[in-house]
């Protein structure tokens, strides 16, 4: 596909306009970030598998009735979705205690949490991403009970939905976040799942031996990124035991 005109470039993505109206074209880079920006580096691959894994997992959630604004994977790097209006808010679904709930409330990480938690941060990097309250959504209309209605009964499906993927391949689902956006069609309006869905935006722990496979390696130095991500992939039946060759720079 020709490149389009850039319309957005995030720390993970470059969005660009799509073929169609209603359509756009998000590219996955192999930045990584992490404190909000302040650590930055490069994980070589990552791009390709997170485009690959998001798209798995985005298909398998629009197969159990999830919406979403996913449509097609064009390439390695790219894939087609429909635009949206993006709701400033970062929905993070808790099962295990980790990263800042445990230092927040004094928990030891790993510990198994009572019950999932959902959590809210304001989408806002001047700020670092506020945690906020249902109160906060209402009083500052970031969105409508309607909407957070939605929101919650997709979040915890969908939580429910990745744990026994990922159980089934023998990893913990430990935490991850969740976008979504308003898509308009006609005068009506849905709350659908938007962003990505992969090891950057995910906790995920072996079952066997708690070893990371997320981006905590590289927020944390622990190394071996590149294989962790990989090897996500091919639990996941994404990524053959001999294709660690096509995640090399591949662009189409």
């Amino acid at each position: 596909m020709a490149r389009r005109r850039q319309l957005y470039e995030g720390k993970a993505k470059i969005l660009f306009e799509g073929p169609e109206p209603g359509s756009i074209v998000q590219y996955f880079k192999d930045d990584a970030t992490a404190g909000n920006g302040a650590k930055k580096g490069i994980i070589t691959g990552k791009g390709v598998l997170n485009n690959r894994i998001s798209e798995h997992l985005m298909l398998r959630l629009q197969a159990i009735g999830i919406p979403t604004h996913f449509m097609k994977r064009i390439n390695m790097r790219e894939q087609l979705v429909r635009e949206v209006e993006i709701i400033p808010l970062e929905i993070v679904v808790r099962n295990v205690a980790a990263g800042s709930i445990a230092s927040r409330l004094g928990l030891e990480e790993g510990t198994r949490l009572p019950r999932t938690i959902i959590e809210y941060y304001l989408k806002n990097d001047a700020l670092n991403d506020p945690m906020v309250s249902e109160e906060h959504i209402a009083a500052f209309e970031w969105a409508t009970p309607q909407d957070m209605e939605e929101i919650n009964s997709h979040a915890l499906r969908i939580n429910d939905f990745l744990c026994g993927t990922f159980q089934a391949i023998g990893i913990q689902l430990v935490d991850f976040k969740l976008e979504f956006g308003r898509l308009w069609e006609q005068d009506e309006m849905r709350v659908v799942l938007a962003d990505e869905i992969s090891p950057d935006n995910c906790r995920l722990w072996d079952m066997n031996t708690s070893e990371k496979l997320d981006k905590d390696r590289f927020r944390r130095d622990l190394g071996r990124v590149e294989e962790a991500y990989q090897e996500v992939a091919r639990r996941l039946g994404i990524l053959p035991e001999s294709g660690n060759h096509e995640i090399k720079g591949s662009e189409g």
